[in-house]
């Protein structure tokens, strides 16, 4: 019960911390608008037309599928380094994560979310 207890302390105090952090450093921050800091930076070059377009959803989706192999191997890591210790039972664990894994790879390779536009 008393893990329970000091999580939730953990989680108050972050859900205190961070609006009061960022609550402060809108007081403290200094505030000097200008015409140059509005207006719209793109690397160096001025704009033009409007900034309000629409991209292609492919490159959401590129990045999506990024991420989630990215987190595969944040898991992945862990797996291999007790894997010896878990012995078969981690093995086909692992397995049926990475064919999971893998099937969704294969579903966005036929829908042609890998295609880039």
């Amino acid at each position: 019960m008393m893990d329970y207890v000091f999580l939730a302390v953990f989680v108050g105090v972050g859900a205190v911390f961070v609006p009061a952090v960022i609550w402060m450093s809108s007081l403290v921050g200094p505030k000097r608008p200008s015409a140059v800091k509005q207006s719209t930076y793109e690397c160096g070059e001025t704009t033009i037309g409007s900034a309000w377009i629409q991209f292609n959803v492919g490159y959401y989706l590129f990045a999506l599928l990024f991420l989630v192999f990215d987190v595969e191997m944040i898991f992945l890591f862990p797996w291999a380094t007790v894997f010896r210790q878990m012995g078969v039972v981690a093995l086909v664990e692992g397995g049926i994560f990475v064919a999971i894994l893998a099937f969704g790879l294969l579903y966005a390779w036929k829908k042609g979310a890998l295609e880039w536009v």
